[in-house]
């Protein structure tokens, strides 16, 4: 991949989304932007812990790589101008089925050298004592019974269909998706805003969140989702996967007052989950943004 190349950011209902797998590990590894995975198992639609890809990014981790210049934006409605036709539709299908059987096998393949190699690691020993246990072992009289389900085919020798091998990058030629030939890219927020595919800053607090983040990202900190521990990004010193988050942060609104009750609670707050509160601060005019730390001291 060269190093030049703009990661698009495929924008579907003001919701920014990466479905490159590359792309996601390059916005990860290169840009520091965790974003989230919300993509889920065919066969498992309601669970939520082996999520995948797309992966969804906040504005302003969409903001931040678009200022970076590591990004473009692409209006993906638009960029579906052209139905596909029956002839394609069957061509998709006729790959994705081979795909499929093909991830089967390689699963088949991979449980059958398991076993084998379990089976080298066995000493001799080991194996006769296997073998005379099951020569001991009695074997249970059979009553014929009348069956009277119906047939069903066999289950192939492979791994459940919702175990598959995710291949190391998910980019696909779709004919019908052309977003550079329907005009659908757009290299700056400006444009894409004109166009009428990004709104994301247009109002006070949130350039003030958009500061806030940067800041913290220029100070080579991580940002993820702090909604669950009262704030709006969790601050970590390194990757997510590696630390644990060291702050939560409240991104203040410069139009508003701050009550004193609410520095009490967050203050209490912090402390009641192990993390310093982080009230953060963005002076337009200076484009200065400063950074308050409180918690609980348990005096008096």
């Amino acid at each position: 991949m060269s190093p030049s190349r703009r990661i698009p950011l495929y924008i579907t209902g003001e919701r920014a989304l990466v479905f490159d797998v590359a792309d996601i590990a390059i916005i990860r590894t290169e840009h520091r932007v965790c974003g989230l995975l919300i993509g889920t198992l065919p066969h498992l639609a309601q669970q939520n812990v082996f999520l995948g890809p797309p992966l969804v990014l906040t504005p302003e981790e969409v903001v931040l790589l678009m200022t970076n210049e590591a990004a473009v934006l692409v209006d993906d409605p638009r960029a579906h101008a052209v139905a596909p036709t029956p002839a394609q539709i069957a061509t998709w299908q006729a790959a994705r089925d081979a795909e499929v059987e093909a991830q089967h096998t390689m699963a088949a393949q991979r449980v059958r050298a398991a076993a084998s190699a379990a089976e080298a690691r066995l000493t001799p020993e080991a194996l006769a004592k296997r073998a005379a246990r099951q020569s001991r072992a009695p074997t249970p009289a059979l009553v014929p019974m009348l069956d009277t389900t119906p047939e069903t085919p066999p289950l192939p020798d492979s791994e459940p269909a919702h175990f598959v091998e995710v291949p190391s990058s998910s980019t696909q030629g779709l004919p019908w998706h052309d977003p550079v030939g329907a005009k659908a890219v757009y290299p700056t927020i400006a444009a894409a805003r004109k166009a009428g595919v990004w709104s994301y800053p247009s109002t006070a607090y949130e350039r003030a969140r958009c500061a806030v983040f940067r800041a913290l990202w220029d100070q080579e900190y991580w940002m993820g989702g702090g909604v669950r521990f009262g704030g709006d990004y969790l601050v970590y010193p390194g990757d997510p996967l590696r630390y644990h988050s060291h702050f939560v942060a409240t991104v203040h609104d410069p139009h508003a007052a701050l009550r004193p009750m609410e520095i009490v609670a967050h203050g209490r707050l912090g402390t009641g989950t192990r993390k310093s509160h982080l009230f953060c601060a963005w002076d337009e005019r200076t484009n200065e943004v400063d950074f308050y730390s409180i918690e609980w001291s348990g005096f008096g």
